[in-house]
């Protein structure tokens, strides 16, 4: 019998907060076009409609450097209920918001909510997740945000139709509701057991990983006393190092890997994904698509479906090959899309828009953009889209790991804010040019991963300073090396008596950790 509580169901239950993020991207997408918010806003263009969207960013750049601490403290589990927390009150300041002051004030209190989950999440998740599928439970990260881009688009939609100021207010109120609910359920959930182990709550570390690996919670299992054993060891190694977490950011050792993990997030923000999904109307009425609202709306549907597939057999091709491959077809759909509108597009006849620079009276080439903004998506939710949030919480030790990916995520969201910013004013003034830089940058990536990512699928959290101690040049691993057994060995010593283990006493533990008695 399944139980109902596992690595799958919490992953997904924790991936609210990935929605959370997917209701921050098209929270303003449906609503740019409608002339309820035109109308009483002031039609925001350019510089102006820059702040108000990229507002949220600059709230998650300060969550994103909160969320360490927060997480290092509080828990990886309590550190996102108070993010919920947050998100709800930056909620109901901007739907009763009665100007773009307010309404900016309120995007930059929902971000900071959004800066913590976005760090904390894959955190949490990777924690929890046995190695050989690792992968596949933080891809439902990248799938939740697409499921939540769509939902928000679809409510914002609908609201659209009607005639008052609900139109904007109602989608904005209802983001509420999926923080209340994750702030809730979290309280069944168990801390990570890696988070427990590093505040030396080692009797709590054990009966999570039990709880987590089998059906009947048995802390004698092999695989469990095993996976403690390497944390264990683990966590010494790293003590007896006695450095200081903030300084070993920088130190010889782990410089590589910090930075890393930061040029992956901000070359996922570089490669134009996000700078599509809050600005597709604009692509869309430049390309000369009359229905611009349903266009994105079957765009967003299948962002969500082909997200899919990742979640099943990330753990198989692999974390580099999806970067390499998504790197160059994105770059090579944004040329299109560019070369397209250089070629055919004209002045726009009404100056005072956002796009400049139009295709009037070509519908098979605005067929074409609308086809190449698709499989653009696509590509996108198959490789950077999951792949961006795996690198940074697997490749960096227990003891700097918050502050490693909160400085990573910091920087997706410094990036996220200054092209939300800027793009507005660049559609007004190098018009299809946009694209041609957005491509170049997806070469660029391509290129830094070649030379700088490793192969990381189905090696446990405490395997990687192997992986980039290794001397084989990283841009030969294009397979990864040979999955090691380490864990299975170890299990197996463990289950013949070769290897003893101290194990604290076990008392009081199911109350400390909130799991129900029923289910552990």
């Amino acid at each position: 019998m399944v139980r109902l509580l596992n690595v799958y169901t919490m992953s997904a239950f924790v991936a609210l907060g990935g929605v959370l993020f997917g209701f921050d991207i098209s929270s303003m997408s449906a609503i740019l076009g409608t002339d309820q918010y035109k109308d009483y806003y002031g039609n925001p263009l350019g510089a102006r409609q820059g702040s108000i969207t990229s507002a949220m960013a600059a709230g998650s750049f300060v969550g994103a450097l909160s969320s360490s601490v927060l997480g290092d403290k509080l828990s990886r589990k309590v550190a996102i209920q108070v993010g919920t927390v947050i998100w709800c009150i930056g909620a109901v300041v901007q739907s009763t918001s009665n100007g773009v002051a307010m309404l900016v004030i309120g995007r930059v209190i929902s971000g900071v909510c959004i800066g913590i989950t976005s760090s904390l999440v894959p955190i949490y998740q990777s924690e929890i997740a046995p190695r050989k599928i690792r992968g596949r439970l933080v891809s439902i990260q990248q799938y939740a945000i697409s499921f939540g881009i769509m939902i928000q688009y679809f409510i914002q939609y609908g609201s659209s139709f009607i005639d008052s100021q609900a139109a904007f207010r109602l989608p904005w109120a209802i983001q509420a509701f999926p923080a209340i609910l994750l702030f809730i359920g979290l309280f069944w959930f168990p801390r990570s057991p890696r988070w427990l182990a590093s505040k030396d709550r080692w009797d709590e570390a054990l009966l999570v990983i039990a709880f987590l690996r089998t059906a009947n919670s048995d802390i004698n299992n092999p695989l469990v006393l095993a996976e403690y054993k390497e944390i264990e060891d683990q966590l010494r190694y790293e003590r007896e190092e006695k450095s200081s977490s903030f300084y070993e950011l920088l130190s010889r050792k782990m410089r590589k890997r910090v930075f890393l993990s930061v040029a992956i997030q901000v070359w996922s923000q570089l490669c134009g994904i996000n700078v599509m999904n809050y600005y597709i109307i604009y692509v869309f009425e430049s390309a000369g698509i009359s229905n611009s609202l349903l266009a994105s709306s079957i765009l967003y549907s299948i962002y969500v479906l082909v997200a899919i597939p990742t979640i099943l057999w990330t753990d198989k091709w692999g974390r580099r090959p999806s970067l390499l491959v998504g790197a160059i077809f994105m770059g090579f759909w944004l040329f299109l899309i560019g070369g397209l509108l250089m070629h055919y597009g004209v002045p726009n006849p009404f100056p005072n828009q956002v796009s400049t620079w139009i295709i009037i009276d070509h519908p098979a080439v605005s067929r074409t953009i609308l086809a190449c903004s698709y499989l653009f998506f696509g590509t996108f939710a198959l490789s950077w889209g999951p792949v961006s949030w795996m690198y940074p919480p697997e490749v960096i030790p227990i003891r700097i790991r918050a502050k490693s990916v909160s400085l990573s995520t910091a920087s997706n969201w410094a990036m996220n804010y200054a092209l939300g910013f800027a793009v507005p004013p660049l559609f007004r003034s190098i018009k299809w040019r946009v694209f041609f830089m957005f491509g170049s940058f997806n070469i660029a990536a391509f290129i830094y991963v070649w030379f700088a990512a490793p192969e990381t699928k189905q090696r446990t959290l405490e395997e990687m300073d192997e992986i980039f101690e290794y001397d084989e040049p990283l841009w030969k691993s294009f397979t990864g090396r040979k999955v090691s057994n380490r864990l299975e060995l170890l299990a197996k010593d463990i289950e013949m008596g070769n290897l003893n283990i101290h194990r604290p006493a076990l008392t009081q533990i199911m109350s400390l950790i909130r799991v129900p008695p029923g289910r552990a």
